[in-house]
């Protein structure tokens, strides 16, 4: 482990929660932080270090550097488990409870780092409590929304009062399986109290994944419940030029592509971290070919799991979509690339958060299809913006219908119908790219007078 400290320059240790979509935004604010004078230690397990460093390029050889911190290597989570990218869901709890053992060895790496500030995530509370003892100011930033966030704070901090925005709610069946989040998990501490104390024990600001004119009542609502300044960071996409191509990424995804007109066809993908069920499988199948507008769908399973993919799709599917009406992918796709292309014109997502600033900053319809988690609350979020059209359920138990399916992809991709949606999208693009990193002078403001 490498200690060098580079003169002049502040010295910050990132420490994400083990998710790619944890991950990924703490990397993109490691970069912008190494334009501002900063150092940046990254702190992770090998399994997606390894995986960090295919997207760094040369230029930040000396800004970054990777710092490994090892968990336990149990008999159902071996090293290769170490993440949360085709984790098996049932491993969850394990990884999290592996996570926890390894406090010890990250206050041994920030008593040889000796960092100047610890930027960490929303899980690890046991990290402000370790920087503290050490003398070293800690502060939270976290990747999901500021929905999110004041949602939960207020359900903990106002019991049975209701949430004030209404366009913000969880459906009867979205509200059962977010309760289960409320559960203690095998290390017997909730996740809810986790995330609560980790928001109580940063320094004096909280940085979140968000900009004000999306999320700017949400931003404020959470400042008044917390207590803390919140400090937007911008939406956090990897610049265009840091885009490398994968050994893996064929170029003749673009070739299909550019044989499509302007904005007539549909991403499909649900990130790295939901795996579908059969069901859904099937439903979302049914409801791209009758919707009748060309796609590329990229469908994941978890790691270990022995499916072939064309027998977890309906019979005779793939025979359908031969004559150039889509592309199915198997566990990756240069998403950021297929999104800047100029025939794409709308993306089914489970909305995670980082996938929602994705799309609007690429200027690409959502067509929402939240599966579980703060997913809800960023589709509800969307359509309360105006960039997006949710695909509704089953109202008693949430399952998927395929004719709902094609009928939101029609309406925001073909129909005229869905035109104020296009426009209001291409405006959030083009207010995100006029405004560049302002907000990162916020960021950087509040990050010194924690150092000074």
């Amino acid at each position: 482990m490498n200690a060098t400290r580079h003169k002049n320059m502040i010295s910050v240790l990132m420490f994400p929660w083990l998710a790619h979509g944890h991950i990924s935004p703490f990397l993109e604010l490691s970069k912008k932080l190494t334009k501002r004078n900063f150092h940046i230690y990254f702190c992770s397990t090998p399994i997606n270090l390894s995986s960090i460093k295919q997207k760094l390029s040369q230029k930040y050889s000396l800004s970054i550097q990777l710092v490994e911190i090892h968990l336990p290597s149990l008999p159902e989570l071996p090293p290769h488990f170490h993440t949360t990218n085709g984790l098996p869901p049932h491993l969850m709890p394990t990884l999290k409870k592996a996570f926890d053992t390894a406090s010890s060895y990250f206050e041994n790496i920030l008593k040889t780092l000796n960092p100047d500030l610890i930027i960490y995530d929303f899980l690890q509370h046991w990290v402000p409590s370790i920087a503290f003892s050490l003398n070293i100011p800690a502060v939270e930033f976290i990747c999901t929304a500021a929905t999110m966030a004041c949602f939960c704070t207020h359900l903990h901090k106002k019991p049975g009062i209701e949430f004030p925005f209404p366009a913000i709610y969880y459906r009867d069946y979205e509200l059962r399986n977010f309760s289960k989040l409320l559960e203690p998990n095998s290390s017997s501490t909730k996740d809810t109290d986790r995330v609560l104390k980790c928001f109580e024990l940063s320094n004096k600001i909280v940085l979140i994944k968000s900009f004000r004119e999306i999320e700017g009542i949400y931003i404020d609502y959470l400042a008044d419940l917390t207590g803390k300044k919140i400090v937007p960071v911008g939406p956090l996409i990897q610049e265009e030029h840091d885009h490398e191509l994968h050994d893996n990424e064929k170029e003749e995804i673009f070739e299909w592509l550019d044989k499509n007109d302007k904005f007539s066809v549909v991403f499909v993908s649900f990130g790295s971290e939901y795996f579908l069920s059969k069901e859904e499988l099937s439903e979302i199948a049914y409801g791209l070919e009758l919707s009748n507008v060309n796609f590329i769908w990229v469908i994941r399973f978890h790691k270990g799991a022995k499916i072939d993919i064309k027998g977890a799709l309906p019979k005779g599917f793939f025979e359908k979509i031969e004559e150039g009406r889509g592309l199915v992918l198997e566990k990756w796709a240069p998403q950021a690339r297929i999104l800047g292309h100029c025939n794409i014109g709308g993306f089914v997502s489970h909305c995670g958060w980082s996938s929602v600033m994705e799309r609007i900053y690429f200027g690409v319809p959502i067509i929402a299809m939240p599966m579980h988690l703060d997913q809800p609350l960023n589709s509800r979020l969307v359509e309360e913006v105006g960039v997006g059209v949710e695909v509704k359920r089953d109202s008693d138990n949430g399952q998927i219908d395929r004719e709902d399916v094609a009928k939101v992809i029609r309406e925001l991709v073909v129909q005229e119908s869905g035109e104020c949606v296009r426009r209001k999208v291409k405006e959030m693009k083009d207010m995100l790219r006029n405004k560049g990193d302002r907000e990162m002078d916020g960021v950087v403001d509040g990050l010194l007078q924690l150092y000074t």
